[in-house]
C-alpha cells in the first residue's frame, strides 16, 4: 500500500497542523478530536479505537516523524467508518424492503355490521368471520356496512377501504324487512339471493324492478339504479274517470263484475265468515268494439271510490295497469317471462303499500294463447307457465285483481282460464235498441250543441236532441234491403242475413257522433258561423258512411278466424260473404 497517495494522505492542514500549534498545541488537539462526532452508526470497538488513536496522537510529539502515520492511520479508519456506516444503511434499506417483500398480504373483506361487544361481523367470499377491530388504526363506529375492510393473517381488521367503486348490477325482485332484498342474480330469475342494504341504500326508496350494485363478495348492495321508464313501457298506470254511468248498454255484465269483485274487497269479513275465497281473475270476452276495455277502466275507478267511502281510507289509490299484450312479445329469449314477473312484482309492491292494484291485460289472446307441442317453438309455451305461476302466488293478496279481454276466448291457453286462476268469464255482447240509444245520449249529450232549425222545430233543444237519438236509433235498427251487411249460409241449409243492427258496437256508435261533429265542424268553418250544431243529416249520413268504410271483410278462407265475432260458431256455419252494394242496388230494384 503507497502511503504516500492521494486518496491516504491527510490533508495539508492536518499534517501541519501540529507544527501550527506548537507545543501548547497538543491539548488543543486532544479536545477537538475527542468531540468529534462519527458519522453514520458505528460500532462501539471503532469508537473506542479512534478515541485511543486520538490519545496517542495527542501525546505524540510534533517533531516526531511516525506522528504524521499515526494522522494518516486516523484518516484511514474514519474513512473506513464512513464506508461501513453507509453499507449498513444499504442493510437497513434492504431489511426492510425484504421484510416488506415476503410479509403475507392482508385480506379484503366486507364490513356488514358492529355487534354490542365492539367486534365486527364481516365476510370473506361466502364465509363470514367474527372478529377484533384495532382500536388504533379503525373507529369502528365510522364503519359502514357495505364498506371494505383490511384485515391481517389473525382477521383483525387494521384498516377501512371504503366502499368497492365497481361491481355487478342486478334487478331486484322482492323488498323484505330488515334492510334486506331478494335479487335475480340473473335475467331469467332462476338463481336469486337475499342481500342487505348498505348503510348509504338504507333510505333510498329501492322499488321491484330496480338495478343495485353489489360488491364483489355479493353480500351488500351499494348503489340504486332505478328502472328507466322505457323499460314499463309495455303498461301503463293512469286511469280516467270513468264512472258507471258513462258505460252504457251492459247492466247485466255491470252487475256481474261488481258481486264477483267489488264484494270480496268491499266486505271482507263478510266473505271470511262464508269462507268465501276472493276472485283472482275474471275474462271479459265479446266482439270488438263493445266496451271490455271500457268496463275495465270504469272497474278500476268506481271500485277505489266505494272503498273510500266505505272503509273511510281516503289517501288509497288505485293502481291500474294496463298491460298491453303484444308489447310484451320480445325476440330475445326470456325476455318476455321478464316482463311478466316484472309486473306482477310490481302489483305487489303496491298492493303492500295499500294500493288496489288491477292487471288489465287486452288482448290477451296474442300473450296467453294455447300452448303447442312438437318441435316448432311457440313463444306461449313459456309465457303461460310464468302468467301461472304468478297468478298462482296472488293467493295471500286480497287487493289484487286480474282482468282479461279477448275478442277470441278460444285461442287462450287452457291452464290460464280454469278456476282458481280466471274464476269469471263475462260476455260483453252487442248493445241491443235500447243500449244502444243509451250509447248514443252518452256521447250526444248536453255539451254537444244542436242545429238551431231542429230546436225550433222541436221547441226545445232537450226536446231536439231526444227526438234525433230516437231518430238515430231507428234508422240504425231497421231491417230493411240498404242496411244489409252479411250473408252468412247455415249447415242446416238456412241462409240468414245480418243487417246493420246485427253488428252495432258501442265504438262504431261513437265514430258516428264524431262524424257527425265534423261535418257540423264544417258546416260552421264554411259559413263562418258559431251558431250551427248537429242535425239529422248530420248522423245519417255519418252512420251510412261508418258502414261503407266497414265493408272490408277477410276471404272466404278465413271465415273461421272472425266467426265468433259476430256470434257464430264455425262449426254450424259453410259460408260467409258481405253483401256488396250492387246486390244492394239489385235487391231495391233501382241505380243509385
Amino acid at each position: 500500500m503507497d502511503l504516500r497517495s492521494d486518496r491516504n494522505r491527510p490533508p495539508a492542514e492536518d499534517r501541519d497542523a501540529p507544527r501550527r500549534r506548537g507545543r501548547g498545541g497538543f491539548d488543543e488537539l486532544e479536545d477537538e478530536t475527542r468531540s468529534q462526532p462519527a458519522e453514520g452508526s458505528l460500532p462501539e470497538t471503532q469508537l473506542r479505537a479512534l478515541a485511543l488513536l486520538d490519545e496517542i496522537i495527542v501525546a505524540t510529539p510534533a517533531n516526531d516523524p511516525r506522528r504524521n502515520y499515526l494522522l494518516l492511520l486516523r484518516h484511514q479508519l474514519e474513512v473506513d467508518e464512513n464506508q461501513m456506516a453507509e453499507a449498513m444503511k444499504v442493510i437497513e434499506e434492504f431489511q426492510a424492503a425484504y421484510e416488506k417483500l415476503t410479509s403475507p398480504a392482508n385480506r379484503i373483506a366486507v364490513f356488514l355490521g358492529e355487534e354490542d361487544d365492539g367486534r365486527a361481523y364481516i365476510a370473506l367470499g361466502d364465509t363470514d368471520f367474527y372478529c377484533n377491530v384495532d382500536p388504533k388504526s379503525v373507529d369502528v363506529k365510522h364503519l359502514k356496512i357495505g364498506t371494505r375492510v383490511k384485515v391481517n393473517e389473525a382477521y383483525v381488521i387494521i384498516g377501512d377501504l371504503g366502499p368497492h367503486p365497481a361491481g355487478s348490477l342486478v334487478k331486484v325482485s322482492e323488498l323484505l324487512g330488515d334492510n334486506r332484498l331478494k335479487v335475480a342474480l340473473d335475467s331469467h330469475a332462476m338463481q336469486t339471493r337475499i342481500v342487505f342494504r348498505a348503510t348509504d341504500l338504507m333510505s333510498v326508496n329501492v322499488k321491484s324492478g330496480d338495478d343495485v350494485r353489489m360488491e364483489p363478495n355479493f353480500r351488500v348492495a351499494l348503489e340504486h339504479f332505478p328502472a328507466k321508464s322505457e323499460v314499463k313501457d309495455y303498461y301503463f298506470e293512469e286511469v280516467p274517470e270513468i264512472p258507471w254511468s258513462k258505460v252504457g248498454g251492459q247492466e247485466e255484465a255491470i252487475r256481474l263484475i261488481r258481486e264477483t269483485i267489488e264484494g270480496p274487497l268491499l266486505y271482507p269479513e263478510l266473505y271470511e265468515r262464508f269462507g268465501k275465497k276472493p276472485l283472482k281473475g275474471i275474462l271479459l270476452f265479446g266482439p270488438p268494439g263493445c266496451g271490455k276495455t271500457l268496463i275495465g277502466k270504469a272497474t278500476a275507478y268506481n271500485l277505489t271510490q266505494e272503498y273510500r267511502a266505505l272503509s273511510g281510507q281516503h289517501d288509497v289509490k288505485e293502481y291500474f295497469m294496463y298491460v298491453s299484450g303484444p308489447r310484451i312479445l320480445n325476440m330475445w329469449l326470456g325476455e318476455s317471462e321478464r316482463m311478466v314477473r316484472d309486473i306482477f312484482a310490481t302489483a305487489r309492491e303496491k298492493a303492500k303499500e295499500g294500493n288496489l292494484v288491477f292487471i288489465f291485460i287486452d288482448e290477451a289472446e296474442s300473450l296467453l294463447r294455447t300452448r303447442s307441442s312438437g318441435r316448432w317453438m311457440n313463444i306461449s309455451n313459456t309465457i303461460v307457465p310464468q302468467f301461472s305461476a304468478e297468478m298462482d302466488g296472488l293467493v295471500a293478496l286480497r287487493n289484487v285483481v286480474v282482468i282479461l279481454t279477448s275478442n277470441r276466448p278460444d285461442y287462450i291457453d287452457p291452464a290460464i282460464l280454469r278456476p282458481e286462476r280466471i274464476d269469471r268469464k263475462v260476455k260483453i255482447g252487442r248493445p241491443d235498441k235500447a243500449a244502444s240509444r243509451a250509447i248514443f245520449r252518452i256521447y250526444f249529450n248536453e255539451t254537444v250543441p244542436v242545429d238551431p232549425a231542429t230546436v225550433k222545430t222541436a221547441g226545445s233543444e232537450a226536446k231536439a236532441r231526444e227526438e234525433l237519438l230516437d231518430k238515430a236509433t231507428d234508422f240504425l235498427f231497421r231491417r230493411e234491403p240498404p242496411t244489409e251487411f252479411l250473408e252468412v249460409n247455415l249447415r242446416n241449409g238456412k241462409r240468414e242475413v245480418l243487417h246493420w243492427r246485427d253488428l252495432v258496437s258501442g265504438a262504431l256508435i261513437l265514430s258516428v257522433v264524431e262524424r257527425a261533429k265534423d261535418f257540423a265542424i264544417r258546416r260552421s268553418i264554411d259559413s263562418k258561423s258559431s251558431r250551427e250544431g248537429l242535425c239529422w243529416d248530420d248522423l245519417r249520413v255519418a252512420m251510412e258512411r261508418e258502414y261503407k268504410e266497414n265493408e272490408i271483410f277477410p276471404k272466404t278462407d278465413a271465415v273461421e278466424d272472425w266467426l265468433k265475432l259476430i256470434d257464430y260458431e264455425p262449426e254450424n256455419v259453410v259460408n260467409v260473404q258481405p253483401i256488396r252494394a250492387e246486390k244492394r242496388r239489385v235487391a231495391r230494384g233501382k241505380i243509385v
